[in-house]
């Protein structure tokens, strides 16, 4: 992972609705980091330093350092929770990851070589299912995203979960839920119109080949 993000963290003891609101009108975001065996620990962040952060993809799927005093940790953002009509943070959830215990973490997937995929030069359109995979692994593990290789999809054809090539001790969590939980992730087909006039052709070259033959 080349990113490296830093949250410049303080610790408050003023909890609550309201304290939560005087706390974002001083351009501050509240937020909690937790887990690790460790006793959760309510904190703010700069809201402004957070936007910035957050316009990279790469933040979704990073371990974090959240520096608190002296003291740094690792973790990852597990919720983030947005004004419903306003560009605000209104807060946000960090768990603390250990270097022995496993994550879970929600990764982005980059769709490759999709204007070079046989299916598209056929005049076939392709469909993304999903955006992101949920993966498993140590943090050292973590990738920051999965790469899907559409080179070789032909027509009609479609990428399964399984099909991914994951990182050396990572794994896709919804596969291991065993029988009928591997979902195709893209897909190519013809636009839904282009395959009605094509079968609306080839019925009528049908029927002229037919009413050549009674002549």
């Amino acid at each position: 992972m080349s990113n490296n993000f830093v949250l410049e963290a303080e610790s408050r003891t003023d909890l609550g609705k309201g304290a939560s609101r005087r706390l974002r009108r001083t351009g501050m975001v509240p937020a909690v980091i937790y887990g690790a065996g460790k006793e959760p620990v309510s904190i703010s962040l700069k809201h402004n330093e957070l936007v910035h952060s957050l316009d990279n993809e790469a933040f979704y799927s990073h371990i974090l350092t959240v520096k608190l005093g002296q003291n740094e940790e690792q973790a990852i953002l597990k919720d983030l929770q947005r004004h419903p009509s306003k560009p605000v943070i209104m807060h946000m959830d960090l768990q603390r990851v250990s270097a022995n215990e496993k994550i879970r973490v929600h990764v982005p997937l980059h769709f490759i070589n999709e204007e070079s995929a046989p299916g598209v030069k056929e005049g076939g359109l392709v469909s993304h299912n999903l955006t992101e995979i949920e993966i498993a692994c140590l943090p050292k593990d973590l990738p920051e995203y999965v790469e899907v290789d559409l080179g070789e999809l032909e027509l009609d054809a479609s990428i399964h979960m399984s099909e991914l090539s994951l990182s050396e001790g990572s794994e896709a969590v919804e596969l291991t839920h065993g029988e009928g939980h591997d979902p195709a992730i893209v897909a190519i087909h013809m636009p839904r119109g282009a395959k009605d006039v094509d079968e609306e052709e080839g019925e009528a070259a049908e029927g002229e080949a037919a009413e050549g033959g009674d002549e």
